[in-house]
């Protein structure tokens, strides 16, 4: 199988990691964490020049129709440069999800925004109940008239703080664990009874939890069809978790960039401490863990974008699954070998660090996706 890249995406790649290593870096990084809702106006409006926020859209409302192996070579370039804008959680994501549920209205009045850099969209899925299940949806809608009163709580709702339109999950029928039954609809944050609680999350980037309190909304509100949102939800987020194992990678491939030339520059008994053998040893560890890694993201950014949901939820869960193990491991090795200054905010390994730690729990844990991939049917 010829994994090479076209020449289109050799020139993405290229123009994402020139944005991402030269154009943003730990400075600028430093600088958005202090910015309201950690997003650098500037930078958004740059990515959206780029064409990269129309990237993940379908080209029949605005969007590029790119596949999952364009979105990687962005996301792991972003991890790689520490880039907080919310990508993933503000344009992957719900993009997606309004590019499968959506109604040719609502993809002709948000993604054309959305690719413009305009418009700030998130998805309201986890729930106290089970928060890495979104067939765990306790969130009530009851018909009213001519639309529907929506009342429940959502957790951890990524770059919420930020939205001007909230996405939410909301069980229609059925009871809370099962897939049918859950329906999806546009709220307004700003409306009368929803109260968002926000707050700055781990590795960087906000959330809010997401309190919805007889929440009025029309009929139009509803996307998709009444209690068919579970796919597509399920595969925005399969979407989602594969460029976020993109972003990790590139993360992870920066930790060893910088700790194999640390290691060149420390000395210890008069000697450079890359020159003890054991230190190499642990090097080529991080490597190989990095190389597998590797190989797994390009399996799922394929797969996420097959036809047979079995094979995309296979690919995405096995990839995440090794991922949360592997960069954790990165990412220990990396702040072990710089010692002490390994952990300091002056350096951006610690930084690193956080934010791969605050992956392995992203759109489901490693015994999340491990339980996913067992309950699955076996390949033929």
């Amino acid at each position: 199988m010829d994994f090479s890249y076209s020449s289109e995406q050799e020139l993405l790649r290229d123009s994402a990691n020139k944005f991402a290593l030269k154009g943003y870096g730990f400075d600028r990084y430093k600088e958005t964490l202090t910015r309201p809702g950690q997003l650098n106006a500037e930078a958004w409006a740059q990515m959206a020049e780029f064409g990269w926020l129309a990237l993940p859209l379908p080209e029949s409302a605005g969007g590029l129709g790119g596949s999952g192996t364009d979105i990687a070579l962005i996301t792991e370039a972003l991890g790689a440069g520490m880039v907080l804008e919310p990508f993933v959680s503000g344009v992957v994501l719900p993009g997606k999800l309004l590019a499968l549920a959506g109604s040719e209205a609502q993809q002709q009045r948000l993604l054309p925004p959305l690719a413009e850099g305009g418009l700030q969209l998130a998805v309201a899925w986890a729930e106290s109940s089970d928060r890495q299940n979104p067939a765990h949806c306790a969130t009530e809608a009851k018909a009213d008239g001519q639309g529907y009163v929506i009342s429940g709580r959502k957790l951890c709702a990524l770059n919420a703080p930020n939205a001007q339109t909230l996405i939410v999950s909301a069980r229609s029928a059925g009871s809370a664990g099962e897939a049918a039954g859950i329906s999806l609809f546009e709220i307004d944050p700003a409306a009368s009874g929803v109260t968002l609680t926000p707050y700055a999350v781990m590795g960087g980037g906000t959330a809010a939890d997401v309190v919805l309190d007889q929440v009025r909304v029309s009929a139009d509100a509803l996307i998709g069809p009444a209690g068919e949102g579970f796919a597509a939800l399920e595969a925005a987020l399969d979407h989602a978790t594969a460029a976020v194992c993109a972003q990790a990678l590139g993360a992870m491939n920066a930790l060893l960039e910088r700790t194999a030339a640390y290691l060149k520059v420390r000395k210890q008994f008069g000697t450079a401490i890359g020159n003890f053998q054991v230190l190499q040893h642990r090097l080529v560890d991080m490597f190989i863990e990095i190389e597998q890694s590797r190989s797994m993201v390009l399996m799922a950014s394929v797969r996420v974008d097959s036809a047979d949901a079995d094979e995309r939820r296979r690919a995405v869960s096995a990839t995440k699954a090794y991922l949360a193990q592997a960069s954790k491991f990165v990412a220990q090795q990396a702040v072990q070998l710089h010692g002490g200054i390994g952990v300091t905010e002056e350096l951006d390994v610690g930084h690193f660090f956080r934010q791969l730690t605050a992956f392995g729990t992203l759109y489901g844990d490693r015994e999340r996706h491990l339980d996913r991939v067992a309950g699955l049917p076996r390949a033929a």
